[in-house]
C-alpha cells in the first residue's frame, strides 16, 4: 500500500476528551477514528491489525476442533427469557429497541442463549456430540462509564467460543484445551508472558470463571498473584474459602494491575436444563448437554497491546500483529528507484507500506515510528550510491546499511 492511497494522517496531538492511552495512540496514528464515548471507527491500518488478531485466534480456535459461524446482532426477547437474562435487573448492559411492528429486540452483548436456541434444532443425540462452534462478533453493552479507549467499549469485536459435550469428563478434555489453546494465542501476539489464568467470579454468566489476564498499568482489574505466579486470583473472589482450596495464604500474595483479555465458563448442565437443551444416549434416555463458554475481546486484546507495546514516539506493534511489516520511505528525487523496491518487496510476499508523499524525511520517519511498523526501510540518493538500503528496527536505535540485492532475504530472516 502507498500512503498516498491511505486516506488517513497523522496528528500531533490527541483528542482532548480522549483519557486512556491506547485511544490517544491510535487516534494519532491513524488506527481507529472517534464516533463517541466507548464507540470508534477502525481505518484502513487498524481493520489489517484486527484481522491478524482474529485470525491467530481462528487459527487456535480450529486447531482444536472449532467449527466458525456467525450469529445474528438482532435478539428476540424469548431467547433471553428462560433464563431470566432479559431482565434489566439481571443483565443492565442491554441495548433495547424496538422493530416498526412494535416487537422489542436487543442488540446482542452476548449469545449463549442464542447458540443454544440454534443448537437444538441440530442435536438431538450422541452421536451429535461433541460440537465446538466460534465466531468472531460485533458486541454491544451499554455500559455507564466508557474511559478505556477500546479496553472498554460499548461497541466492540469479541471471538466468542461454545462447546457442547456428551458428559463433564469430555467438557474437562475441551475445556483444559482451550485454556491451552488461549495461551498460545496470547503468546503469539506477544504479551504471553504477562498473561495468566486468573480464578474469578462469573457475574451474570455463572458462580465462577477463569479469566485470562494480563499485567497492564491502565488495566481496570486487580489480581493477586504469588511470588512464582502460579497462583493468580481476582480481588472479587479473595476469600478465606477460596485460598484454602488453592493452599495458599494471603500474606504470600501481591496486588498487580491487570486487563482482562480473555474468560472461559463452566456451564456444566444448568443452563441446558433451563433451555431444555439434551440428547438421546446410548440406551435411549434423555441427558442434558454439558456447556462451556470461551470469549477473548479482540479489540480489547488490541487496546492491551497498544497500552503495553508503545513508547514516547508511538505505537510498537509485535510483528505478528503489526498492520505491514515494512515502512519504505524514499528520501529525494529517487522515486523510481523506490518503486522499483516497493514491487520487489511485494513479490517477496512481504507487507510494506510505501510512504511515497513529497514530505520532509523527519515527517516520515515521526511517522513510521508513530504507527510502530517493526522495520522502516530508507532509499535516498545516498544509500543509492553504495547500491544499499538503511534498515533500522522500530524497537531499536540502531541502522545499518543492506544491499539492495540482499533487502528481502534480510527482511525476512528477522524475528520481532
Amino acid at each position: 500500500m502507498k500512503r498516498t492511497q491511505l486516506f488517513i494522517k497523522t496528528r500531533k496531538d490527541a483528542p482532548a476528551d480522549e483519557v486512556a492511552k491506547n485511544a490517544q495512540l491510535l487516534i494519532r496514528a491513524g488506527f481507529v477514528y472517534k464516533v463517541m464515548a466507548g464507540v470508534y471507527a477502525y481505518t484502513p491500518l487498524g481493520i489489517r491489525v484486527i484481522e491478524k488478531i482474529k485470525q491467530i485466534v481462528r487459527e487456535e480456535m480450529d486447531a482444536i476442533g472449532g467449527a466458525e459461524l456467525i450469529m445474528t446482532a438482532l435478539q428476540r426477547p424469548d431467547t433471553w427469557q428462560t433464563t431470566k437474562r432479559w431482565d434489566d435487573d439481571v443483565v443492565d448492559v442491554w441495548f433495547k429497541t424496538q422493530l416498526k411492528d412494535g416487537q422489542e429486540v436487543g442488540l446482542a452483548w452476548s449469545h449463549e442463549e442464542a447458540i443454544i436456541e440454534m443448537m437444538k434444532q441440530h442435536i438431538s443425540s450422541y452421536k451429535d456430540l461433541p460440537q465446538y462452534v466460534y465466531q468472531h462478533q460485533t458486541k454491544f453493552r451499554n455500559e455507564l462509564r466508557s474511559k478505556s479507549g477500546i479496553m472498554r467499549g460499548r461497541e466492540f469485536v469479541m471471538k466468542d467460543m461454545y462447546s457442547v459435550c456428551l458428559d463433564e469428563k469430555q467438557h474437562e478434555t475441551f475445556y483444559s484445551a482451550c485454556t491451552n489453546a488461549y495461551m498460545r494465542v496470547f503468546e503469539r501476539l506477544g504479551i504471553g508472558e504477562d498473561t495468566f489464568v486468573t480464578f474469578a467470579s462469573g457475574g451474570a454468566f455463572t458462580k465462577f470463571s477463569h479469566e485470562f489476564q494480563t499485567i497492564c498499568d491502565a488495566g481496570e482489574d486487580t489480581v493477586y498473584m504469588n511470588s512464582d505466579r502460579s497462583v493468580v486470583l481476582n480481588e472479587e473472589v479473595l476469600n478465606e474459602d477460596t485460598l484454602k482450596e488453592l493452599g495458599v495464604s494471603r500474606d504470600d500474595l501481591t496486588p498487580v494491575t491487570t486487563a482482562e483479555v480473555g474468560n472461559i465458563f463452566n456451564f456444566g448442565t444448568q443452563k441446558s436444563e433451563e433451555m431444555d437443551f439434551s440428547y438421546t444416549d446410548k440406551e435411549g434416555k434423555k441427558q442434558f448437554v454439558y456447556l462451556g463458554s470461551y470469549g477473548i475481546g479482540i479489540t480489547r486484546v488490541m487496546g492491551v497491546i497498544a497500552e503495553k507495546m508503545s513508547d514516547d514516539k508511538g505505537l510498537v506493534w509485535h510483528a505478528n500483529v503489526a498492520p505491514y511489516k515494512v515502512y519504505l520511505a524514499s528520501i529525494g528525487d529517487v522515486s523510481a528507484d523506490a518503486e522499483n523496491l516497493y514491487k520487489s518487496l511485494k513479490s517477496s510476499n512481504i507487507e510494506v507500506l510505501y510512504d511515497d508523499r513529497d514530505a520532509r524525511p523527519g515527517d516520515k520517519f515521526a511517522d513510521a515510528d508513530l504507527m510502530g511498523i517493526p522495520i522502516r526501510v530508507v532509499i535516498s540518493s545516498r544509500t543509492l550510491e553504495e547500491q544499499s538500503v538503511e534498515v533500522k528496527l522500530r524497537s531499536s536505535e540502531d541502522t545499518r546499511l543492506v544491499s539492495l540485492g540482499d533487502i528481502s532475504n534480510y527482511i525476512a530472516s528477522i524475528e520481532q
